[in-house]
This record gives structure tokens, sequence and C-alpha cells, in this order.
């Protein structure tokens, strides 16, 4: 068996099921060995009903109260039961599985898993499985790995595909010395491989996991220090004189710019005009004014008659940008171009001949900015955020267009001093840690999920008010589908609630389109409150919006939380976070205490990495942290120093990280 081979040479897969897998980025066998599951269903100890909580997934021994009934729902049949036991009642409920009514009879005892949820406020399992309690204890020893899946793919048809490449995973190669893979305690790679996949135990997972984890911190250190290696042989082709309209925008703004602003700005007008290309990063918490600081730069850079882009990571805030920087720098006689996916086959035609053509100075968009079909007159910076982090690819896709740009990168993630030395060691940092004068600071509170229909009227209050509200419903990683049917439902519940709002849902099994319509709407005030996942927590500024409530908060890391929480409080009406804790663990508290006593992200990131520790492989993986599949920079603090310390060993060491390189992008094949 090739690496290389086309998945389509295994038994199962057709052309049809290749077009789906294609859509996960999965082409080839090494595509597939590296495609791990996202997360593992394991079956625990069953739960008394009354300690269950909403939205983690759980296992209650119910006996059946009465028999099933079939309604014709919606769309389709439902089948509703009530199970019980000494401590309470639940329902459960299955769509499209009406012969369940024959099967399952009133009396009968079965071991019920499933992810509860709210229904007309009652609490209820939907689609749970069930089992004999003999049955069960037999799953209760096994894991069952569960794999990121599109419409039409099943988790079963990944399983088996990857069952049939199990001997040539086993056969890798690591591209790790064994000396140096013992002094860390590390896993083989191709049994760390194997046991992502099939895990025997927690334990071998763990380990499996580590090594895992390990590869990604290491490899992202190494493309770092590749490019910081290569940093000091790129001189400064586009050398940026400070020019007097800055001094005048400055000048013209409604406040002033605070002593972090304008350092940050100081070390970017000298990077501008320093022998060697500027790659700097400026790290500020939500709020902290980072993007008048890139706007400066920006017009810097088109008053020494260059071009500069602004890449931004959805095209809603990249819509949102490009109206921000018309009305800033259009005043000084800087044209603005916007280029998105959304746009016409014809209007990107027409915005790559204004490219080409230098009548347009500065070009907003998504990734869009760096592809083949753009040419640039003169392209001298860049300015884009953490989500587009420039890796080796993007650098050498524009090294090959002949451009070598000066490279801005804006983080809003707070992260330890630390670790941002190890994460950001390619680029100088410029810290924002001070807040704008008129930044009004949230007002956080965590409660109950008793106090939900206090937090609803409250939520209509400040519609009233004029204001808008976002609503965050839990995650749900074993299905995507579970997840927008739960954002759906919660809106549709909200909405029987609270019927004179304006109330819509947003979930990541929308069309591409159909969401950038509803933040747009939300945006332009024609939705008071948007229910969505966390594919809000970044690429939407509204600065209308009041209020941020959180449901099952504890399930999030207290940095994403506080990201989420960085969507309200940019108006100048005060704005509220509330926090509703599922559970009544004490550890939820303690966390989640953290942001409701402080808005300070960078404490924020501190109080993370102290209380949830390093090695917590099962909790819940900070989102947007970086662009890491596995690592997570809070929980595995102490892998990410070990890789580092490792590389600075093998540099020492005058080890041939070419050709470590070399074996890492050959899918660790030697």
């Amino acid at each position: 068996m090739n690496g290389q081979d086309s998945i389509q040479t295994l038994k199962g897969i057709g052309a049809k099921t290749a077009e789906l897998l294609s859509k996960m980025n999965v082409e080839t066998i090494d595509d597939l060995a590296a495609f791990y599951p996202r997360s593992y269903l394991t079956y625990d100890e069953p739960l008394p009903v009354a300690d269950i909580s909403i939205g983690t997934r759980v296992s209650v021994v119910g006996t059946i109260l009465a028999p099933l009934t079939v309604r014709k729902g919606r769309t389709v049949p439902l089948t509703i039961g009530r199970v019980g036991d000494a401590s309470g009642r639940i329902d459960v409920m299955w769509f499209h599985m009406p012969y369940l009514k024959n099967q399952l009879r009133a009396g009968q005892t079965y071991v019920f898993t499933g992810i509860p949820v709210y229904r007309n406020n009652r609490i209820a399992l939907e689609q749970p499985e069930y089992h004999t309690q003999a049955a069960y204890r037999a799953k209760m020893r096994a894991m069952q790995p569960v794999y990121s899946l599109t419409k039409g793919l099943s988790n079963k048809t990944v399983q088996k595909a990857v069952e049939q490449i199990r001997d040539y995973i086993g056969s890798r190669a690591d591209y790790l010395p064994d000396e140096i893979r013992r002094q860390y305690g590390l896993m083989r790679l191709p049994e760390a491989m194997g046991q992502a996949h099939f895990p025997i135990d927690r334990d071998s997972l763990l380990r499996a996991r580590q090594r895992l984890v390990f590869d990604e911190f290491f490899e992202f250190l190494l493309n770092m220090y590749r490019m910081k290696e290569t940093k000091g042989g790129n001189p400064n082709r586009y050398e940026i004189p400070p020019c007097p309209e800055c001094d005048q925008l400055i000048r013209s703004l409604p406040y002033r710019l605070t002593g972090a602003q304008q350092r940050a700005f100081d070390d970017i007008r000298n990077d501008l005009r320093a022998p060697y290309v500027m790659n700097r990063l400026i790290q500020g918490d939500v709020g902290s004014g980072k993007t008048i600081v890139a706007e400066l730069a920006l017009l810097m850079t088109a008053c020494a008659g260059y071009q500069g882009a602004f890449m931004a990571p959805t095209e809603v805030l990249a819509q949102q940008h490009y109206r921000s920087l018309c009305e800033t720098l259009g005043a000084y006689g800087v044209r603005v171009g916007l280029l998105t996916g959304s746009l016409s086959a014809k209007e990107k035609r027409l915005m790559y001949d204004r490219i080409y053509r230098h009548e347009v100075d500065v070009v907003v968009g998504t990734h869009a900015l760096i592809q083949e079909k753009v040419v640039y007159q003169n392209l001298a910076l860049v300015v884009t955020d953490e989500q587009h982090r420039f890796g080796v690819k993007q650098r050498e896709t524009l090294e090959k267009k002949g451009i070598l740009p000066h490279v801005l990168v804006m983080s809003a993630t707070p992260i330890p001093r630390t670790l941002a030395l190890i994460l950001y060691g390619d680029l100088d940092i410029s810290v924002m840690d001070e807040m704008p004068s008129n930044r009004i600071p949230i007002k956080n509170c965590v409660v109950g999920p008793e106090y939900r229909d206090t937090a609803f009227r409250f939520i209509a209050g400040k519609v009233r008010e004029g204001r808008q509200a976002y609503v965050i419903c839990p995650m749900v990683e074993e299905s995507e589908a579970i997840e927008a049917e739960n954002v759906t439902d919660y809106a549709r519940q909200m909405q029987e609630s609270l019927p004179d709002l304006k109330i819509s849902a947003l979930h990541g099994q929308m069309k591409a389109e159909e969401k950038t319509k509803i933040l747009e709407d939300f945006s332009n005030g024609k939705i008071d409150v948007l229910v969505s996942t966390t594919v809000i927590e970044v690429g939407i500024d509204v600065p209308n919006a009041a209020v941020m409530l959180t449901e099952n908060a504890e399930r999030f890391g207290l940095s994403q939380l506080h990201q989420l929480r960085g969507r309200v409080g940019r108006g100048s009406h005060q704005s509220y976070c509330i926090m509703i804790q599922g559970t009544k663990s004490r550890e939820a508290r303690e966390r989640l205490e953290v942001l409701n006593r402080s808005n300070d992200g960078f404490f924020i990131a501190n109080e993370d990495l102290r209380l949830r520790g390093p090695g917590d492989f099962f909790g819940v993986r900070q989102s947007g942290d970086m662009t890491f599949r596995l690592a997570d920079i809070y929980s595995h603090a102490d892998l990410l120093q070990a890789a580092n310390d490792c590389l600075n060993r093998m540099i020492r060491e005058n080890c041939d990280l070419d050709a470590v390189f070399r074996k890492i992008n050959q899918n660790f094949i030697l």
C-alpha cells in the first residue's frame, strides 16, 4: 500500500464516497491515516435521572412508564415515551423511527444514552441509543471513535475505511530519534497514530494524543524556525516613511490613542523603514483598539505609493472593515476595494483588473486575497488576524509572485507571555495592555438554569431599549445535525416565550450564503436576538449588541468564553454577559467565577492555565487559539514547552532540520 494511493483503492470507497471524503480534505491513504477522530463515545456509569444536565452526553437506567406514542411532526414522524427511575422522570423521543412503538414496551427497563435538551419546557433525550443492561455493561469497556463528517457520509463508512489501513499505519516510520523520543517519554509515532484511531483504553489514548499533540507543536515551531532563519535574508524592498496624513488622522479621532496604541504604532513605523521586512504581532485584548493601529499602517503604505491588503476571517467582517476603511482612509484619497467569495465572476474580474492597474490602494477581503488570480502592483503590507496567520505555504505563495511584503498580525487571543514567546517566536511582539477610556466595562453574572426565564425577560427589556442580544447554545460534538437542531429548537422555544422579538438561529450546518445573510441582518438591526453556536466567536462586530447569554458555559474554555463575551461591549451602551452553568460542579463554578470578576483577557488566560492544568485531553478544547487540530495551548502547555526544548536541542546538536522537515512533509515516511 502506498500513502499517495487514492482512497478509492479501498473496499467500499466508490467515486461518490471519495467525493464526500474530499470535502474533508481526505483524498489519499496518508490523508486518511492522519484524519483523526474528533471525539470518542464512551459509555460511563449511568446517572440517576435527577443528576443529568443539559448538553452533556449521559446514560440513565430507565423503565418505560407507558406505551410509546407516534405523532406526526412538522415534517417527520416523532416517537415519544416517558421513562423514569426512583429519582425522577424524563422524556425520550426519536425522529423517523415509528417502529419503536412495537419494540419498546411499557414496563421494560433499558439504559438510554444521549444528550439531554429542553423540549416544551421539559428535559428530553433525543435520538437516544438504548441497550439492555447486560449489553451496556459490555459497551462500557469500549471507546468508539467519532470522525468529522459531512452530509451523506456516515461514521461507520469512515471507520471501515480506516480499519483497512490499520497495518499500513503500524508500518510508518518515525522522524524523531529514539533517544530524544525516550527522553520526553513519547510513544512511537506509528503506535500513536494507531491508538488514536483504535484506542485500547483511555490511558493508551492519552499517551497517543500526547505524542500527536507534541508533533503538531514541533512541526509548527520547526516551520517558524525556518521562517525566522530566512527572515534576516529578506531586505526591506518597501521602505515606508512616516506621513503627515497619519498625524492628521490621529488628531481627528474622537478619542485619544492609549499609550499602548501609540507604542504599537511607533513600533510599526520603525519597522516599515528598517533594513528588513516587518513581521510583527499586535497582541491586544478584545476591545483594546488594534484596528485603528492597523488602519494607520495601511494609510502610511498607501501614502508611500504602495498597495496594502487587509485579510479578515469572514466575509461579514471583511465588509465591516471595508466600510470602516472607506470612511477612515477615504478622506485622504486612499482607494479601498473589497474582494470576497460572494462577488460575482464579473465583479471579481473587475476587482482583479483594478488591483493589477493599481486603481486600488488597500484591498480588503478573506483568504482570496492571496489566490493565484490576484496580481498586485507593489504589495507592501499585509494585515492579517490570528486565524490567517501566515504559514509556510502562504509565505511561499507570495514569494513565488516575487512579493515579500511587510506582515502585521493582529491577535485578540490572550496568551500568557511564556507561551507567547514560544508560539510567536518568528514575530516581534507589541502588547496592547490598555483599554480605551471610552470603553464601558461589561457586567457579568454566573447563574443556574432556573434563572433562564429571568434572563429572557432581561433580554426583552434591553431589546425594548433598542439593543440586541446573542444567545450561545452548547456545542454538541457527537453530531452536527443534532447541534443544528438544538440551536433551531432553542430559537423556536425562545420565540414562543418572547413572541414580540425577532429571533433567528445560526449554526454550522447552514450554507455560507445563508450564514452571511443572517449575520448581515443582525448587523443591520433586522434581528433582535441571534441564537447561535460559536460560529460568531469571530467575524462579527455589532456595536448595538449589548447582551451575551451563554448556555452551559462550563463546557467552554475560559479564554473562549472571553472571546464570546467580546462580541458585546463594543458600543456606547452598558453591556452584560450572562453565563448559565448547567452543572452543580464546584470546579466549574470556580472557573466561571474568574470571568465573573474580571474582564482582563491576560489575567483570564493565566487563570485558565492554572485551573485546567496540563494534560487535560478530555476537556473542552479551546477554539480559535491557533490552527491546531488536536493541540490546545492552555491544556497542553507542558507539551508546547517540551516541543520547543526538543527543537532547541536539535539545533544545538546540528541535526539536519531540513531532512526532518522533509520527513514531516512526506507524512513521516522515511
